[in-house]
């Protein structure tokens, strides 16, 4: 059967602003997995970009759930931007959630049911359901308006037809006003819900593309529709099951959805919606769409959640997990036990790893490239190499935080192009970690409360690092 989506999509011009990685648009792989050297943002990082291609081919067949991956790496490596192309590339169908490890301490209920929420809301079902569709192209709209005002409702007559039949309806008031939200006009192809009344413009049509002589670049043509005037269709919905969740629990129903109050949901709830939604699989009705659930800085988490991951892994209704960290070998939260990565042992044992390697000189140039292109920011090869070095020897995300400030800098001495000396006067107005930590060690006796005399040498070189 035809699958028809009841809710038009309009090109809406968005205004973003400009965040770190907003100028990724995927994984950068080609069709055989093969990591590309610069592509869709993703610069570097090869084997961990191709690794991460592969779970994401897992995910899309959707035969596997509750697996897990932790990506590890150093401090500015790219975890949080492989995540994000994953997220990219999976598509809108796909749910993809994303949450802190820190996150879930501030919230208003508890660690787990936090967690399980999150689990939830990374679980999509598709919701197959047919419905009675009228479906044809509008020739003619008649609407009586009343020669008083408030004297009796507007009544009308819309005239549909297909290139089999033509039909004629009678309109009532919500109808004509639905036909006025949409803008419906004579040669508009239209689909109206029986059900529910819901009018979707499909487009216009191909028989009166010549009536205007210039028109937006968001008129869409379409054919006349074939055969009769009412078919069935099969529409296709998909939700979370945390939406199913919420409307299921609160006596708002989907209204917690808007405002976010959503509180803790019981756990017979929860049952009851897994076993409706089984019926629903075996039915045929409905089918799972195993999401993405990634946490960020997972070692922020503590034993009792690393406990109830473990658990939750093993549910059937699991969603892919990804955990990123950059830490080594430290405490595990809640514990005086240490741990690679500060996670327990059995769980490290589920978990697939992909380490990510530090930038070269010659990536960093790349992501700089390609950071000044999103920023909108015009700068001279000689900067661009100073800023290249900069980042090399302190930190990535230091050299990209100075684009910007470079820019101002140029606007304020009226120039065109970022130079060399621009990026020399915000080098000094703002320091870098290694710097600001020189700083403190010269000066601490200025400092109240500090603690760095009990600081050897060693332990000074490793706060560098």
């Amino acid at each position: 059967m035809a699958e028809l989506k009841l809710s038009e999509s309009r090109d809406l011009t968005r205004i973003e602003r400009i965040g770190a990685h907003s100028h990724i648009r995927g994984l950068g792989l080609d069709s055989s997995l093969e990591p590309r050297d610069v592509s869709e943002g993703m610069v570097g990082q090869a084997e961990a970009r191709k690794a991460a291609g592969v779970i994401l081919q897992m995910i899309k067949d959707g035969k596997i759930a509750g697996r897990a991956i932790l990506l590890a790496g150093q401090p500015g490596t790219g975890k949080t931007a492989i995540a994000m192309g994953m997220a990219k590339s999976l598509g809108l169908e796909t749910p993809f959630s994303m949450l802190s490890g820190s996150e879930i301490f501030s919230l208003e209920m508890s660690k787990t049911e936090a967690l399980m929420q999150a689990f939830r809301k990374s679980i999509g079902v598709r919701i197959k359901e047919e419905t009675e569709i009228i479906e044809g192209e509008v020739v003619e709209i008649q609407i009586d308006r009343p020669a008083v005002s408030g004297a009796a409702s507007k009544t009308g007559k819309l005239t549909l037809k297909t290139t089999d039949m033509e039909t004629v309806y009678d309109l009532g008031a919500k109808m004509i006003e639905a036909l006025g939200k949409e803008k419906v006009q004579s040669g508009d192809v239209i689909a109206i819900d029986k059900a529910s009344g819901k009018i979707t413009k499909l487009g216009r049509s191909f028989s009166r593309s010549r009536d205007y002589d210039a028109m937006g670049p968001q008129t869409k043509f379409v054919q006349c529709p074939d055969g009769e005037l009412q078919k069935r269709k099969e529409v296709v919905h998909c939700v979370t099951l945390h939406e199913i969740d919420v409307i299921n629990s609160r006596t708002q129903g989907f209204l917690a959805l808007f405002t976010g109050d959503t509180g803790e949901i019981r756990a017979e709830v929860r049952e009851q919606i897994d076993t409706k939604v089984a019926e629903w699989r075996e039915e045929g009705k409905a089918e799972i769409v195993p999401g993405v659930l990634f946490i960020d800085e997972v070692h922020m988490l503590d034993i009792e959640c690393f406990s109830f991951l473990n658990r939750a892994l093993e549910n059937e209704m699991a969603p892919i997990l990804v955990v990123a960290t950059n830490r080594g070998i430290t405490s595990i939260r809640g514990t005086n036990y240490k741990s690679p990565h500060g996670i327990p042992i059995d769980l490290l044992d589920r978990l697939l790893i992909i380490t990510t390697q530090p930038y070269s000189e010659d990536e960093i140039r790349k992501i700089l490239d390609i950071r000044c292109q999103e920023e909108d920011v015009e700068m001279s090869e000689d900067a661009k190499q100073l800023l290249t070095k900069i980042g090399h020897e302190t930190s990535l995300r230091y050299a990209i935080h100075l684009i910007t400030a470079s820019a101002l800098n140029c606007q304020k001495r009226k120039g065109m192009v970022v130079e060399v000396q621009d990026i020399t006067r915000v080098y000094s107005l703002f320091l870098d970690v290694r710097r600001s930590t020189q700083y403190l060690m010269e000066y601490q006796k200025e400092y109240m409360f500090n603690e760095a005399s009990i600081i050897d040498g060693g332990d000074a070189d490793s706060m560098h690092d």
